[in-house]
């Protein structure tokens, strides 16, 4: 006898489609799973064997062999419990399910029969979408997040026994008591639109009895209605993350002072430029750059179904009733990370924080007290916008086009520079080039704007400090700007730019030309400055309304590479 239902895995962070294949053969009882399962799906044949008798089916007391098909890929998680339980239950002749090819079952098993929730439903349903599948089957803690993607008819169980029971097969209207048992209290009465009073299934479904004859189930308290299971997409609008007015709770007018480092953060979120802070302690640098999603556009439809499925894949999503992930996500780790953790990794890979904070802020406090070695792996999605990693049997590629944040002090100690009666540096100058050296030349290289943070020397006397909402305003109206000139290229920011479309949407008059290469030949900068500079004397110009680059412009992108002219004084 032979079956098969149709489940998903995970496949870095796209939703691959499996087949569950099931076979019943004469022999010694036993099951096994093949296809390259992990300890995960192996334990698989303990958690159905207790669910299956536990609602009142019977396990089959033969040779069960389950393939999970292609047989090639690697597979992992618990999303298969429910594809194989319900495999095992038609193949054995104890459940019929004749439209069980248009539906994608997905579901982990209690011991009781009972569904659990799993990680990346999102990218599995739209993996199903993409294959020609109209129906999904998932747990209730799923069914919102499923519900996400469009042109999907949703269903959502939370036991098995919703499902029909075996005891009542065969059983007609007469033989119904008045009575609801508890167990069954939560399924609704079937509606009388529908012929035979009979529940709107997704598929037929008939209970076997002891004697291999099937009865047509009639009786609402035997058949799962799945009207009350169906999850409605139209409540899932609005926003995960919460509102752009819970986002500019902390604000930019709390920060007193440092107008400077104020227009170098709105330059950096009108054009998503990587970008510095260098500065003694309690310059407000950390405090600034925790504020700079709150300046950020929101997503669009497309980045935010991308960012959601990552998020998703990650098993970070958690509030899925409110929709897919509207803000900019910002991600903070800590110093010790581990490169797999910055970078992602694992048997099979997990996206890492860089794919996490995709379409966002990835913010490196204290950048100098990562490892160098962390810090390294940051040079290719830096520079490519992707993360690969290679393993034996495959390639995964995760997206990772983030703005990278970071913060710094002058030294170890945090004090160079300070002059009169504050605090004074104590590193000696070998003390202070091995704390620099931490962050090597080529990474320095990849982020375009260097900003020192001094310590306010006045900041009592200055006037109302500039908000978050004026902030936004300017980055908004200079990515307005942007989007009208990229509609017709696959980039929406300045700082995508690249090749011909560089030298097309940023040209240089000639007076900018001269003026730019007298700087590169004074400072020593690389070819990859050259065009950082100018991508970012673009955004300037974006900011004031320009359709050319000045002088000016350009100007004040070289002030941003402030560390590089250190570099070049103290030589």
């Amino acid at each position: 006898m032979y079956g098969k239902m149709h489940s998903a895995c995970l496949y870095g962070i796209e939703g691959v489609m499996i087949g569950v294949e099931i076979d019943l053969a004469n022999g010694l009882p036993q099951t096994s799973i093949i296809g390259l399962p992990d300890s995960a799906i192996r334990e698989a044949v303990e958690r159905v064997r207790a669910a299956v008798k536990n609602c009142g089916y019977r396990y089959p007391q033969q040779r069960v062999t389950v393939n999970l098909a292609p047989a090639d890929l690697r597979k992992e998680g618990s999303a298969f419990d429910l594809a194989i339980a319900l495999g095992i239950l038609t193949t054995s002749g104890q459940l019929m399910m004749p439209a069980a090819e248009e539906m994608l079952l997905i579901g982990e098993l209690a011991l009781d029969g009972s569904l659990r929730p799993v990680t990346g439903v999102l990218p599995m349903v739209e993996a199903a979408r993409r294959s020609g599948f109209s129906k999904v089957l998932v747990p209730r803690g799923n069914e919102a997040e499923a519900a996400l993607i469009s042109g999907m008819a949703v269903y959502a169980a939370g036991h098995l026994r919703e499902l029909p029971h075996p005891a009542d097969a065969g059983t007609g209207a007469a033989d119904q008591p008045d009575v609801v048992s508890d167990k069954q209290r939560h399924i609704p009465q079937a509606s009388a639109d529908h012929p035979d009073n009979e529940p709107p299934l997704p598929f037929p479904v008939t209970v076997m009895d002891s004697q291999g004859d099937s009865g047509r189930i009639h009786q609402p308290v035997m058949a799962l209605n799945l009207e009350h299971l169906r999850y409605h997409p139209q409540h899932s609008v609005s926003s995960l993350s919460g509102t752009a007015d819970e986002m500019l709770r902390e604000d930019f007018g709390d920060v007193l002072g440092q107008s400077h480092v104020k227009r170098a953060l709105t330059i950096a979120a009108a054009g998503m430029h990587n970008i510095i802070l260098a500065g003694p302690p309690g310059t407000g640098k950390t405090m600034m750059i925790k504020r700079l999603p709150g300046i950020l556009p929101e997503l669009n439809d497309s980045e935010s179904l991308e960012v959601t499925k990552i998020f998703s894949a990650a098993g970070k999503l958690t509030d899925t009733r409110s929709g897919l992930l509207r803000s900019r996500p910002f991600r903070a780790p800590h110093h010790t990370i581990s490169a797999a953790g910055l970078i992602g990794g694992g048997s099979i890979p997990k996206p890492g924080e860089v794919s996490l904070a995709h379409r966002g802020v990835l913010f490196l406090d204290e950048l100098p007290e990562f490892s160098r070695n962390v810090l390294e792996v940051l040079r290719q999605p830096l520079e490519d916008s992707v993360v690969t990693i290679s393993r034996a049997r495959a390639a995964f590629t995760f997206p990772a086009r983030f703005l990278l944040a970071c913060s710094m002090n002058p030294c170890s100690c945090g004090y160079l520079g300070n002059t009169g009666t504050q605090q004074r540096c104590t590193c000696s100058p070998a003390k202070i080039a091995q704390y620099r050296a931490k962050i090597s030349g080529p990474l320095l290289d990849r982020i375009d704007m260097q900003v020192d943070v001094p310590r306010p020397s006045d900041w009592k006397g200055q006037g109302p400090a500039l908000s978050s909402a004026e902030m936004r305003r300017d980055v908004l109206r200079a990515q307005q700007i942007q989007a009208e000139r990229y509609s017709k290229l696959p980039i929406s920011w300045n700082s995508e730019l690249s090749g011909a479309a560089l030298r097309r949407y940023a040209a240089l008059n000639k007076e900018s030309s001269l003026l730019l290469h007298g700087i590169l030949e004074s400072l020593g900068l690389s070819m990859r400055a050259h065009d950082r500079i100018i991508k970012l004397a673009r955004t300037i110009a974006d900011l004031e309304g320009a359709a050319a680059i000045s002088s000016a412009h350009l100007a004040e992108a070289v002030q941003y590479r402030n560390l590089d002219r250190q570099v070049v004084a103290e030589e």
